[in-house]
Formats: structure tokens, sequence, C-alpha cells
């Protein structure tokens, strides 16, 4: 199949221009603080170096909003005019009139600019007044996890939800006539936000809409999980055409992120696909779970083989099969996500078998169930859903993660949270069991599921105290005396 992708039109964020033809721009998310204009130039500088085109920067209030005037005079100063800078808003609609003053782009999130459809109407026409004034472009950004309390209430916390959270936003800026608009709608589980872009693509062409998208799988997490789960969802849609600008979101150095964006990128315009299904259906389910399979042997009679990139045809149930002659492991695992991801986000098959000759056969299995899981096929270990953090992050992340995991890596049967700050916690880990979410500097909040259990924890004590709380919810098991190499529970 050729690949080709959706039509959108252009939407010009300084000097660069997102959609229209222009190639799939990589972006990233400082990490420091807002307010420091220095650490803020110098990581913005790495994130260009690393081949980054945008650079977004939380701003939480209108002090950080009218401090990236100073980021962009250094930039500036430095030789990095080029370079547009986006302001991330929540909460306040006062900040996004600041921040549109000083950057290219300005991010605003509908579950939280404005609770009712008659304080929408009452800001948002006359913030877009404002941007074009200016010349400034947005992002209508729809996060699973953070929708309006009108919209849970008719909706539920559901695709649907998301979908009509951002055109109602939508239908304002196609009435005021300002077209100089980015979207996303994103979520940490990979079948969601696969579903949910979807959705809004339908949604669009029905009423002859042809907005830019935005791609990404919210707190992702880190190294070799982080890396699947992004190709898997990112992977799946630019494959079907979909996405004009990605982020990767990891929970490491933001610069990381853009050479792992710039390979999903390349690897899925070699792995075209048809769009699929809207929700998600076990097509033809065998008895049992989603199966791996070290080899051909351990196919089951009447089963079906279907190669990469190949159509499921038939009712028999079907193995996906993959070959990998080389011996870079990290071009493995995006390469295995986005050719085979697709074929377990949309329940089309039954079993995995790739062969890697020149991978360790224990890693490739690893690898095998690590994809299952990041496509909520098979659950097998302990998932955590990660911020990749910005500079409302309020501890250390990696280290922070790492000893969650530490604690809990044997825990399979569990998602736990592992959330920087208030903004990104409760909603936006939204099937999460267990959060462990920063509420100042040096204390922690526990949450199980949505609700905040215990508040203020001083970080000293905070895995302990989330260990307890795993217990006191009857979800805690001990770890084995001699556990599996790979668990499949």
């Amino acid at each position: 199949m050729e690949y080709t992708r959706r039509t959108t039109n252009p939407v010009q964020v300084g000097r660069l221009q997102i959609g229209g033809g222009a190639p799939v721009r990589l972006q990233s998310m400082l990490n420091t603080s807002t307010n420091d204009t220095g650490a803020s130039v110098e990581q913005a500088i790495r994130i260009v170096r690393a081949g980054g085109e945008l650079v977004r920067a939380t701003t939480q209030g209108v002090k950080e909003a009218a401090n990236m005037a100073l980021i962009r005079r250094e930039l500036d100063r430095r030789g990095y005019e080029a370079v547009p800078l986006v302001a991330d808003v929540h909460f306040n609609p006062k900040v996004a009139d600041e921040a549109l003053l000083h950057c290219e782009k300005v991010r605003i999130n509908p579950g939280n600019y404005a609770q009712t459809y008659d304080e929408i109407e009452q800001k948002f026409p006359a913030f877009l007044q404002a941007c074009r004034a200016h010349g400034t472009a947005i992002r209508i950004g729809v996060n699973h996890g953070s929708l309006s309390r009108r919209m849970l209430d008719r909706y539920g916390d559901t695709p649907e939800g998301m979908v009509a959270s951002c055109m109602e936003f939508l239908r304002i800026c196609q009435r005021e006539g300002f077209d100089q608009v980015v979207l996303s709608v994103k979520a940490s589980n990979t079948r969601v936000m696969v579903y949910t872009v979807r959705q809004l693509v339908r949604a669009m062409e029905a009423e002859d809409m042809h907005y830019p998208l935005h791609l990404g799988v919210t707190e992702a997490g880190a190294g070799e999980d982080g890396r699947i789960k992004s190709a898997v969802g990112i992977g799946t849609l630019l494959a079907e055409g979909l996405g004009d600008t990605i982020r990767v979101s990891l929970s490491e150095a933001p610069e990381a992120e853009i050479p792992v964006a710039r390979r999903i990128v390349a690897l899925s315009a070699k792995t075209p696909a048809p769009a699929g299904p809207l929700e998600y259906r076990r097509r033809c389910p065998a008895a049992g779970q989603v199966r791996v399979m070290a080899d051909g042997s351990e196919i089951p009679a009447g089963w079906q083989v279907v190669e990469a990139g190949q159509p499921v045809a038939g009712d028999a149930p079907a193995v996906v099969h993959w070959r990998y002659d080389n011996a870079d492991f990290e071009e493995f695992i995006l390469e295995g996500a986005v050719a085979t991801g697709r074929y377990f986000i949309n329940g089309d098959a039954d079993g995995l078998w790739i062969e890697a000759p020149k991978i360790a056969p224990e890693s490739v299995r690893r690898y095998g169930y690590d994809l299952l899981q990041a496509t909520r096929a098979r659950m097998s270990k302990t998932e955590y859903i990660s911020c990749p953090t910005c500079g409302r992050t309020l501890f250390d992340m990696e280290t922070t993660l790492a000893r969650v995991k530490a604690a809990t890596a044997h825990l399979s049967h569990l998602k736990i949270g592992v959330m920087g700050c208030i903004v990104n916690g409760p909603g936006e880990m939204a099937d999460a069991d267990y959060g462990y979410v920063g509420a100042g500097r040096g204390t922690i909040s526990l949450y199980q599921g949505k609700t905040c259990i215990e508040k203020n924890i001083p970080e000293a004590e905070a895995v302990g105290r989330l260990i307890a709380l795993i217990k006191q919810y009857g979800d805690w098991r001990e770890p084995l005396s001699n556990p599996e190499t790979i668990q499949t529970n």
C-alpha cells in the first residue's frame, strides 16, 4: 500500500509551517522552571541541536507567561530566532492571554479553560481575535482524564467525550474564521489515544474541517517501555497518514525524545496501513490470552500466519509474523512496535511471532510481552504511567520512578501512575490503579484510582506509604522468591 498523508490546511507557527504538506514536525517540552531564563534557553538549544523544531514550556501563571518574552529574546540573540516557542496553559485563560503576546503558539486544554459553554463564549472568541492580531497559532489539546465536568457528566471519560470537547472549540474557531489551529487528543492508554484520533478525524471530515494533528502518547514512561508505547500509538496513526507534528513523551531528558520521534516518523512511512476500526474488537478470539510464540512450531493447527504489513483475512485466528535481521536493539523495538502494534491495537490478532536472529532470544521474548502490554492486549508486568516532566514537576522524576519500580515491579496486575504535579496527576493517569503525585516541594499525595487518600506526605516516606496503601486495598502480593524471567499472568 502506498503511503499518503491526510490533507490538512497549513498553520504558521512563527517561521515554521505545520500541516499543508509540510514534513511531520518534531517537538519536545522543557522541564526547567520557565522563570529560569538561562536554564530554559540552554535546554531549548539542546532540543534544537538534537533535531527538535518546536519547543514548549509550561506557563502555569502570568509570571511564567511573561517570562517567555525573555526566553524568546535570548534565543533570538543566540541565533535561534527561527525556533518557535509554545506556551502550555492550564486552568487560567488570563495566562493564555499573556502568553499569546510572547509565543508563536499557545496550547489550551478545553477541559480546564472553562467549565460552562457560556464561559467559553465569553472568553474564547476574544482570545482568538487577539491571536489573529498577534499572528499567534493555537493548539486545542484535549487529554484523557482532564475533561470538564460538563463533558464527563454527558459522555463519561471516553473518546466520544474527548472528541466532543475538541469539536465544541473547533466550531467556534470556524465561526470566527480562525484557522491557525492544531489539534491533539492524547491518552496514556494507546488504544484510547488511537481510537480518539480516528474518531476526531471522522468528526472533522463530516464538517469539512482539515486542521493538522499533533500526536502523542501521554505519560509513556522511560526506557524501552516509553519507546514501545510511543511507537505503537504514534506509529499506528502515522502509518495511516494521520499526524502533522509529534512529541514522544519520555520520563527522560527532553532532548532524548527527538531521535526516537525521528525514527518513528521514518519507520511509519515505510509501513503504511489502512485506517483501522473505530472501536477495539477481538476479530476472531482464540481460547485464552493473546500469545507470544518463540517459533513457528508453537503455532496451533488451523491458525493463519500473517506477515507484518499484510491484512488479516478469513475467520481463522491470526499470528502476526515479523522478521528483523539487524543487531540494533533500539531500532528493533521501535520498528517492531510500528510494524506489528496496529494488529493488537485493533484486536485483529491472537498471537505474535518475531524472528530476530541477531537479538538474544530472551530479549525477543520479553519484548513480545512488552509490546502486547503497550497495546493493552495482555498484561504481563506492572505498568507505570509516568509523566515526561516539565517546569511544574515537583521531584526528580527519573530517580523517583526508579524507587517506585524497585518496590512494586512484581505487581504485574497493577497500573501505577507516577506524576510530577497535580496538573498531570489524578486526571491524566486516568486508568491507573494507584497514583504517586507531587503535591509540593518535597511532598507527595497518594491516590487509589482517582481518589486522593493521603495528602502532603514527606517524600522520604512516600514509597513506603504507597506500599501500605496497596496492602490496605488488598492488591499487594509478596515478591516471588524465584521469579520467572517473564511473568505472563
